[in-house]
């Protein structure tokens, strides 16, 4: 999911600088959406790994 985030960051970066603004506030907005869900999915599997006794990496 994080290299999806990145992927749709990559494009609103490149539509942005070739002046696509629809494009680039579309894909920036994906790119954030994607990252809070890689975050959340990330705290949620690092605090179900420690309840299960097993440290945090």
């Amino acid at each position: 999911m994080l290299g999806w985030a990145l992927t749709f960051l990559v494009i609103a970066l490149i539509a942005a600088a070739l002046g696509f603004g629809g494009i680039a506030g579309t894909s920036a907005a994906i790119a954030q959406v994607l990252f809070v869900i890689f975050l959340i999915l990330f705290a949620v599997a690092m605090v179900a790994r420690a309840l299960r006794g097993r440290p945090p990496v």
